[in-house]
């Protein structure tokens, strides 16, 4: 590709992130807090990273307007390290729960929970992930520790518009948001627990975002390890139970500091507009570019599709996108095709520039492909 061209990444994370976040990064650098030295260094006892630490937290909690009654973490080890973590701190006492299967993702994380609780698989796994069964089909165990489930399928591209909440009023929802969480408010009183790998739309890898009722912390299984106690974490100095990812921290609270200027509502605006330009123009195309998940449950984060459902075409489709500046569009393994993640830090002139090619590329294969038929 031309180094000179402005390349857009579709990675389903880490994510993209806005030019002026990493403009700021860069001025920035080799001065964080005005320590005179990088946050890749700056000691994570000292007051500059606690005070750091406190104003990331302060402005999430304003940009997502979570109450009081939760406290936020900023962990490690991904939301993969939760999926353990979340029935080692809830099911001390009661040992049932809910999981709600819709992807790949959430399955783990029920697999996760069968080696530490009853667990209560609410429907039965489908061979492919494009919808979500009705909630009149559901079997929930009406007395379990908590009901668990993926907002947004990062590999399936399924996601929750209207989530079913109130046929789960006796329920303590704990919900995994790593890939649409800061992309539209969030109703905490629904809630016990949110988390999210921050790599999807908050900032870099390294930071594991976990927003927890009060009343859930401080009840962990005697097994659970102390990194995995999240009341251990919430007692340490700063929150900081060990060394945090200090880079990590630094570049969440920068990206966190754009979305709250921008305002939420701007940034949700956004995210519909982005999907919806992604999803028209391939529903125009009579079939070659082709997304499989049922319209109601499409997610506004990750897209995948196929091209013809070729896999050699989709190998040209991806090697002349990169070479076109539009990079990281492989599908997961686990699904093949293409995927487009779109998060927050995706313009919309990315997804334009996306939609161009998809459209070039089929005025230039179509015919060819067609007449092989």
């Amino acid at each position: 590709m031309e180094t000179s061209q402005r390349v857009y990444s579709f990675s389903p994370g880490p994510c993209c992130l806005p030019q002026e976040v990493l403009k700021r990064a860069h001025d920035e650098f080799y001065n964080c807090e005005g320590t005179g030295v990088t946050a890749m260094e700056i000691y994570h006892r000292s007051k500059e990273f606690e005070a750091l630490i406190k104003r990331v937290e302060d402005n999430l909690r304003k940009l997502l307007n979570i109450p009081d009654n939760f406290k936020v973490l900023m962990l490690q080890g991904g939301a993969s390290l939760q999926n353990g973590a979340i029935p080692m701190n809830l099911l001390k006492h009661n040992k049932k729960c809910n999981y709600l299967v819709t992807g790949y993702w959430s399955l783990h994380s029920y697999l996760d929970a069968k080696n530490l609780g009853e667990v209560n698989e609410v429907t039965k796994t489908p061979k492919k992930y494009t919808t979500v069964p009705d909630v009149s089909t559901w079997n929930v165990e009406k007395d379990a520790a908590y009901f668990h489930y993926c907002d947004n399928e990062t590999i399936d591209g399924v996601e929750f518009n209207n989530f079913p909440f109130e046929e789960l009023k006796d329920q303590t929802i704990v919900c995994d948001m790593s890939s649409n969480i800061c992309t539209r408010p969030i109703d905490w009183s629904k809630y016990g627990v949110v988390y999210a790998g921050a790599q999807k739309n908050i900032g870099p890898s390294g930071v594991t975002i976990v927003i927890v009722r009060d009343d859930l912390i401080g009840n962990a299984m005697d097994i659970t390890p102390a990194f995995c106690d999240w009341n251990k974490h919430v007692k340490a100095p700063g929150q900081c139970y060990n060394t945090p990812c200090t880079w990590g921290v630094y570049m969440c609270g920068l990206n966190i500091e754009y979305m709250l200027e921008k305002g939420l509502d701007k940034i949700e605006e956004e995210a519909k507009l982005k999907a919806e330009m992604l999803y028209n123009y391939m529903d125009s195309t009579d079939g070659f570019y082709t997304n499989p998940v049922d319209p109601a449950y499409r997610s506004r984060s990750n897209i995948p599709f196929r091209v013809m459902s070729d896999p050699t075409l989709e190998d040209k489709f991806l090697g002349e996108a990169t070479k076109a500046g539009l990079i990281a569009l492989k599908g997961h393994a686990s699904v093949g095709g293409c995927r487009a993640s779109i998060y927050n830090g995706m313009p919309v002139e990315g997804v334009q520039a996306l939609v161009t090619f998809m459209e070039k590329f089929r005025e230039e294969n179509y015919v060819k492909k067609t007449a092989s038929l």
